[in-house]
Formats: structure tokens, sequence, C-alpha cells
């Protein structure tokens, strides 16, 4: 069941930004180059999912979407770190 779990934290956020870059503009808008969104999408996907999603209503990221792409870091830091957790509980 763990691994569900963390597979899914691992895939999901990836599939969302690429079917976002793909059928959205959003991605487009917030980044100006190819290369970062695709940075974005290996090492940080959380982080760069969110702050496409802050940016593009207003054309910039301010006030309560900084809480976004906080809670972005958030998850990127909580997929990468639970597996670990989950290792140690099963050792014991």
């Amino acid at each position: 069941m763990c691994c569900i779990v963390l597979l899914m934290g691992l895939i999901g956020p990836r599939v969302a930004f690429v079917f976002a870059w793909l059928f959205t503009d959003e991605v487009d808008q917030a980044f100006s180059n190819w290369w970062v969104p695709l940075a974005g999408l290996i090492l940080l996907p959380w982080t760069a999912l969110m702050f496409a999603i802050a940016y593009a209503p207003i054309g910039h990221v301010s006030g309560i979407g900084w809480l976004v792409v906080l809670l972005g870091v958030l998850l990127d830091i909580g997929t990468y770190s639970s597996g670990g957790k989950w290792k140690m509980q099963d050792a014991s």
C-alpha cells in the first residue's frame, strides 16, 4: 500500500503538469522558455505545477499565489522525504 501512495506522489503531479502543458496555455504563460518547465517536471513537479496555477489567472504570482507555490515546495519535500520514513518503519 505504501508503495502505491509513494508512486502516486511521484507520478501524479508529473502527469498533471504534462496535461496542463499540452492542453492549456498556463505553462507557456508562466514560463518564458521550455527548459525551466522541463526542469520543473523532472526535479520539482509539484512546485512547477503550483507556480503555473498561481501565475495564470493574473499574469504574475503575488500574495496568496506565493502560498500556493510554497505548498508545492512542501509537497515536493514531502514526496521525496517520505520514502525514507517508509523504509525505516518497514525495517523495525
